[in-house]
């Protein structure tokens, strides 16, 4: 442990939705929410049929609440090594990607046809 000997060090790991673990490695509290989706990205499984484009479209889940402001750090979120003496923190991932939103046009354009009637009289 020569780098950062002296700084407390938060243990996570990060669960993705089929119970594999990644990125499992000692964090300093400094660091961000956007640099522990980074670093997820990074280690992701290529065989997976679900994979995250950027990290917009990953949600890190710490007990029951969403980290979801990229800049706030792991002390920001109170995270702290205390938490789980025994051994690593799990996060828990989840992969949502951001809705076009040409698709919620197309709908409100289906909903305004299925809305039109017409009558013929013979």
């Amino acid at each position: 442990m020569a780098e950062g000997e002296g700084e407390d060090r938060i243990e996570l790991k990060f669960r993705i939705f089929d119970g594999t673990d990644i990125a499992h490695s000692n964090y300093p509290p400094s660091t961000t929410v956007g640099t522990l989706k980074q670093r997820v990205i990074d280690e992701w499984p290529q065989d997976k049929t679900v994979t995250p484009n950027s990290v917009n479209d990953l949600k890190l889940i710490h007990a029951g609440k969403v980290l979801a402001d990229s800049n706030k750090t792991l002390a920001d979120s109170r995270i702290t090594f205390g938490d789980n003496p025994t051994g690593a923190i799990t996060m828990h991932v989840v992969v949502q990607p951001p809705v076009a939103k040409k698709k919620t046009d197309k709908n409100q354009d289906g909903k305004k046809k299925m809305n039109s009637c017409s009558c013929t009289i013979l």
